[in-house]
């Protein structure tokens, strides 16, 4: 047989869509269950910085995961549209106290801000087992740089949300939950 011919890949064509069918059933169940998928990512990332201690290198990798963490922040923290550069279609901060009450929607949603991350910390940390990504560099200038441009970020989004006046997290805000069962169900049998 030709390597060209699809008879000769359809085995592997078969076990991919097997596999990505049984990876997304489980993406799938694991959406509502928020606080287990970041204690695992937590785990995960605690790993991996164990890794980093123990082989003494790959900080190039560690800044390259830095920086692409900080742009996801960034992405979780923002507001889908921005008030700054368009006018929106209805989605839009509300800016003056008479503006109808619009909720936050986020430029990067939170399952997609976790599963970003985690599959981060999994390329970074199958990287760690190359040694062509072990650069040598001075490491303490690279987290210097990190946490300079760290804090310039954080503050130009902490400015950016004051001046619209959002908080991107549910720190505080009220929950409504269901009716609440009085206890005159079980009076009204007798």
């Amino acid at each position: 047989m030709e390597a060209d011919d699809p008879a000769a890949s359809f085995p592997l064509a078969k076990w991919r869509s097997d596999f990505s069918r049984a990876f997304q059933y489980y993406l799938d169940k694991s959406t509502p269950h928020t606080t287990e998928r970041w204690i695992g990512t937590a785990g995960f990332a605690v790993i991996y910085c164990l890794r980093v201690y123990l082989v003494q290198g790959f900080y190039i990798v560690s800044y390259g995961l830095g920086i692409y963490l900080l742009n996801l922040l960034i992405g979780f923290l923002s507001p889908l549209v921005d008030p700054e550069l368009e006018v929106s279609d209805g989605l839009a901060l509300p800016t003056r106290g008479s503006d109808e009450f619009k909720p936050f929607v986020r430029r990067l949603p939170e399952f997609k801000f976790w599963y970003s991350i985690t599959k981060a910390f999994c390329v970074a940390f199958v990287m760690t087992f190359f040694s062509v990504f072990d650069v040598p560099v001075f490491w303490p200038i690279l987290l210097c740089y990190w946490v300079v441009l760290f804090c310039l970020t954080m503050k130009r989004q902490i400015t950016h949300m004051i001046k619209y006046k959002y908080v991107p997290l549910n720190l505080g805000k009220q929950r409504y939950g269901g009716k609440k069962n009085s206890g005159n169900a079980s009076r009204s049998s007798d």
